[in-house]
């Protein structure tokens, strides 16, 4: 992730790493597990908490600008581990895959060294390419059905 103008150092790695645990939040389960067999050697860790699934509030806005509201509850897994190097990774997604989190964690906490390995750097990017793919095609199917009700209007 590029720095701005303006973002120091440690700004620019949180956001980097924020950036990351979020592709690892949303990527499927498979993906994960392909990146973890492409490092060499794989990692080994230890559990610090979990993986354990429970349930989370989430809270809304009316217009993005009201006052804040409880939408409701959803189910959440994390993890948090340990490599055997002390790096350690923590990892929140949205439903119970307990695997996945805990692959999640492992990836971050794989991350965090001193470089960035060059096969995970290339599972991130799929990943992220994936996932905008997705988002697009989503994107595409519901311009497909829009409606333009002012020319219903002019119409009538």
């Amino acid at each position: 992730m590029p720095e701005t103008l303006g973002e120091s150092a440690p700004d620019a790695a949180i956001a980097a790493r924020r950036a990351r645990m979020a592709t690892l939040a949303r990527a499927p389960r498979e993906r994960l597990e392909a990146a973890i067999a492409s490092l060499a050697p794989t990692p080994q860790w230890e559990r610090l908490r979990g993986p354990e699934a429970g349930m989370v509030m989430v809270r809304g806005r009316m217009g993005s600008v009201g006052g804040a509201f409880n939408l409701g509850e959803m189910t959440v897994a994390r993890c948090a581990v340990r490599l055997d190097d002390g790096r350690v990774g923590h990892a929140y997604r949205a439903g119970r895959d307990l695997r996945a989190a805990e692959l999640a964690a492992v990836l971050d906490a794989c991350a965090l060294g001193p470089g960035l390995p060059a096969s995970l750097a290339a599972a991130l990017a799929a990943m992220d390419a994936a996932e905008d793919a997705a988002r697009d095609d989503r994107s595409r199917r519901a311009a497909a059905t829009r409606v333009d009700f002012y020319g219903m209007v002019r119409m009538g």
